[in-house]
């Protein structure tokens, strides 16, 4: 049980030192088109202003949360000897932390974005995870 716990805090690190990183890259190779966009939203949800989200970059945020869930579930499982428990806890623990980050950015993007991102947590959680027996 220790082993799948410590795997589950990896996989949830690794994740978001993905998605941090990741973001922090795209913002210094574009930093016109990308950066400016996510300064934009800092600024709108600080400022309580309105703001249009685009949606190339909703559909680029996406793609890196399936990507980024799947290597966190494949690095969960890795690390757990197993693929089934360690990975479904993951995903409901990327899940939960989603939900609040969903829910303070819900008026900055659309709803067939927030739901898109939440949905597809757990399920590609688990996919990574079973990649593994695949390897």
């Amino acid at each position: 049980m220790a082993r799948i716990i410590l795997a589950v805090i990896l996989g949830f690190f690794a994740w978001s030192i993905l998605w941090v990183g990741s973001d922090q890259v795209i913002r210094s190779i574009s930093p016109e088109w990308y950066g400016s966009h996510q300064a934009a939203i800092e600024v709108a949800s600080f400022n309580n202003e309105p703001f249009e989200s685009d949606d190339t970059i909703n559909l680029i945020s996406l793609l890196r949360s399936i990507i980024f869930s799947m290597m966190a579930g494949f690095l969960t499982a890795i690390i757990a000897g197993e693929n089934k428990s360690s990975t479904l806890i993951l995903g409901v623990a990327l899940l939960v932390v989603g939900i609040i980050f969903q829910i303070f950015g819900w008026n900055y993007f659309p709803v067939w974005y927030h739901v898109l991102f939440l949905v597809l947590l757990v399920p590609m959680t688990i996919l990574g995870g079973k990649l593994r027996t695949s390897s």
